[in-house]
């Protein structure tokens, strides 16, 4: 009987250790009526507005930041990458660490949105590009336009808060 007692703790502990289900976002509602993908610990505290985020990032290799923008495009075949207005004309790549969540396919293009993580700047492949643009279901002259690679600012996300 005291085997038993000692080994049910640690049995329990190994059975919450399992793999995350990476197929499906796990998705928690918050008190400020935002849906959590991804890190459950994301608040919307000390988040950031895009100029701020620019203004910040300026010269540097990469940046750990809370950024609130509004969402342009996700993937349309997955949900696994969403690009952020910029409020400058431009766009940013957001792809989530690991690849272990996702975010809806539709209905959040326009919403506010936050994400944790990592900022830094990058060169997409014409290759990569590509892909996103069929991803985003792009008409085929589209894709086959792409000729380039792109250097921008791109994010490794964390954790995700999207507005309901």
């Amino acid at each position: 009987m005291r085997q038993f007692l000692l080994t049910l703790p640690i049995l329990a502990l190994a059975a919450c250790a399992g793999e995350t289900n990476t197929t499906d976002a796990e998705v928690v509602v918050t008190p400020s009526e935002m849906t959590v993908y991804g890190d459950s610990a994301i608040t919307a505290d000390g988040a950031i507005e895009p100029k701020e985020f620019l203004a910040e990032m300026n010269g540097k290799d990469s940046l750990k930041v809370k950024l609130r923008a509004t969402i342009k495009e996700t993937c349309q075949k997955k949900g696994c990458w969403m690009t952020l207005d910029m409020e400058n004309g431009e766009e940013m790549n957001v792809r989530f660490k690991d690849y272990a969540f996702f975010v809806p396919k539709e209905g959040v293009n326009g919403k506010k949105v936050i994400i944790d993580g990592y900022a830094f700047p990058d060169t997409t492949s014409v290759a990569d590009l590509r892909h996103y643009a069929e991803d985003a279901g792009k008409p085929d002259s589209i894709i086959a336009a792409i000729t380039e690679p792109e250097f921008a600012i791109n994010f490794e996300a964390t954790g995700v808060l999207i507005e309901n």
